[in-house]
């Protein structure tokens, strides 16, 4: 499984931003697909995840401001941020759990940088 994310960027607080995650590969093998994020000095932590079956999970912090959807024709996972925070400032990676002979594996994207300006 490769995951490709995109649409990070420069916004003013109270903008808005989607992010997108492109599967390919093994992409049948996939159970739940999500997005992380990492702020400088921190550690990584979840912001969204969506099952096959689409049942989501949010992260306290993003609940009611963030949404998570997949277009499965299109292989891709979305993350709409709205009314974004300069808290939201950090390093997105989309990350997909999928099924292989060896058991259940975490399949990681590269990050995409998201800037929230004061």
């Amino acid at each position: 499984v490769q995951l490709q994310a995109s649409g990070g960027g420069l916004v003013q607080a109270g903008g808005s931003l989607r992010l997108s995650c492109v599967a390919s590969g093994y992409i049948s093998s996939i159970n739940v697909m999500g997005w992380y994020r990492q702020a400088p000095g921190k550690q990584r932590e979840l912001v969204a995840t969506i099952t096959v079956s689409g049942r989501t999970n949010y992260a306290d912090s993003v609940k009611g401001r963030f949404t998570i959807s997949q277009d499965n024709a299109k292989n891709t996972v979305y993350l709409q941020m709205n009314s974004l925070k300069p808290e939201d400032t950090a390093v997105y990676y989309c990350k997909a759990q999928a099924l292989t002979r060896a058991g259940w594996y975490d399949y990681w994207g590269q990050g995409t940088q998201v800037t929230v300006s004061s």
